[in-house]
């Protein structure tokens, strides 16, 4: 799926890169500013809190979430950062 930025009235396509490529790294960048911004995941806009990272204190966990929120109405958001192509 290509990627645009707008500008005026034109739009422009990005090019396609990698977090490797950007020297972003997973955890350390991308988790740690999604961790300060939830906003940019906050699909309502009523604020999202952050209750854990890297959780996995569950029965027979094999996996961790990257991001455990909670929202405005108490309901659990799971934010994962993935690496794929950008």
């Amino acid at each position: 799926m290509a990627l645009f930025e707008m500008s005026g009235d034109e739009l422009r396509a990005l090019e396609l890169t990698t977090f490797r490529d950007q020297a972003v790294r997973e955890r350390e960048d991308l988790q740690r500013l999604l961790r300060r911004r939830t906003d940019v995941v906050d699909v309502d806009g009523d604020g999202l809190l952050v209750i854990a990272e890297e959780f996995s204190d569950w029965e027979d966990s094999s996996r961790r979430i990257d991001l455990l929120a909670i929202d405005h109405d108490a309901n659990l958001v799971v934010i994962e950062v993935n690496n794929h192509r950008l």
